[in-house]
This record gives structure tokens, sequence and C-alpha cells, in this order.
């Protein structure tokens, strides 16, 4: 089992979907990748028009003690500060992933 977090990001109503594309695949990725105890991270854009976000962040750590302590660092308060400035919703979920192979 791993610990993740995963984050829906939903862009202010003034931000295009390419310029959240392009400052979160881009400057943000950058901040995110420095966090500490970071073993993987992944983002997803949300392309369909309906959908309520603009991108989903998945962010391994091998624990959740990890990742409250990541954030509590400068590069940390810098990742949330710079997602927040750009976001008008931003929801966390914190999960432990189970794997299982497909039945054959």
């Amino acid at each position: 089992m791993a610990f993740k977090a995963i984050i829906l990001l939903k862009s202010k109503d003034d931000m295009s979907h390419e310029d959240f594309a392009n400052w979160w695949l881009g400057d943000h990725s950058k901040l995110a990748r420095q966090l500490p105890g970071l073993k993987k991270l992944c983002f997803n854009l949300i392309d369909n028009e309906d959908s309520e976000y603009d991108g989903a962040a998945e962010l391994w750590f091998d624990s959740q003690a990890d990742f409250e302590a990541a954030y509590q660092t400068d590069i940390g308060k810098a990742v949330a500060e710079d997602s927040l400035s750009k976001m008008s919703k931003r929801e966390r979920l914190l999960v432990t992933e189970n794997y299982f192979e497909p039945d054959a």
C-alpha cells in the first residue's frame, strides 16, 4: 500500500483552460516536484468541458505524515500559495491505494 493525495483543481473563472494547462504543467509543476519526500507526481488535465474541475493531481508519499510535513516546509507553502492564487476551488482527497490484478 502507498499513501497518495489526489487534489482536484478548478481554476478561477478568468483563466482559460489553455492558460491553466500552461501554468500548471509549467511553473507550478517545477515547484511541486521539489516537495520533500515526494515519491511520484502525476498531473492529469481534465479535458471534458462539462467537468467541475480542470485538473487532478496525484502525489505519492511514504505516509500521510510525510505529505503533511512536506507542506509545512517553505517549498510546500510556496506550492500551496501558488496553487491557491489560481484556483476557485481545490479539494484534497487523501487515499490509500489498493492494487488488484485483472481477472484472467
